[in-house]
């Protein structure tokens, strides 16, 4: 007997999980359609592709910034040289 109070409570809890990500999914899209109403809608999040674009453009500028410095270092020692 002990083992049909398990599972039902395993289905209970089961059950009251589906039902929660249920109404959770529902308020998302009520909240997307009266923000769509009010003119407030969210700000797309940056996709993938987006964000890597981002993180090689900023790489790039960084060992832009790098060469300058590395060759602006190698002409003053050079002028010193001379």
């Amino acid at each position: 007997m002990s083992k049909h109070f398990e599972d039902s409570a395993y289905y209970l809890k089961r059950a009251a999980r589906h039902a929660k990500l249920g109404v959770a999914e529902h308020a998302r899209s009520i909240e997307g359609r009266v923000r769509r109403r009010l003119g407030r809608e969210r700000e797309p999040e940056p996709g993938r592709v987006e964000s890597i674009v981002t993180e090689v453009r900023s790489a790039e500028r960084r060992a832009e910034r790098g060469a300058r410095e590395s060759l602006d270092g190698a002409r003053q020692r050079l002028g010193g040289l001379r």
